[in-house]
């Protein structure tokens, strides 16, 4: 199997500034134990505080798979905001790994669009309740 080396962004925000720093320290050891990638580097940012009060701190990790169903797999769960490949530079992508990230991501899709159609039904309910 050929490697694949990543790059990805992983931001915190909120509050207060030490719940966001531990937060960011508990994201990076747990990805240091997910099975089937190997850390490069990581690199982590001091925290500021943003204009709206909160505090934002994020890291670079560079990370290695043996499949690009597994780096997906890794977006897919820690949503990074910036995803870079750097290794190779030109790849060959088996159509069944873009069929299954395309199902997974639909199916994502499909889950996050009930839980939100869930809370503007519960939103509703409880605007007609105040207003009674």
């Amino acid at each position: 199997m050929k490697r694949i080396v990543s790059r990805i962004t992983v931001e915190v925000l909120g509050s207060p500034q030490n719940y966001v720093e531990e937060t960011l320290q508990k994201v990076l050891g747990k990805l240091q134990v997910e099975e089937g990638i190997r850390i490069h580097s990581t690199q982590v940012f001091e925290s500021k505080q943003m204009d709206n009060k909160l505090y934002n701190t994020f890291a670079d990790i560079e990370f290695e798979t043996t499949s690009l169903k597994r780096m997906m797999e890794i977006c897919y769960d820690y949503t990074p905001s910036i995803i870079e490949i750097l290794e190779p530079a030109g790849m060959e992508v088996d159509s069944n790994d873009i069929s299954d990230f395309l199902n997974d991501f639909l199916a994502r899709i499909h889950k996050y669009s009930m839980v939100l159609k869930k809370l503007q039904a519960e939103n509703i309910l409880m605007k007609r309740e105040k207003s009674k």
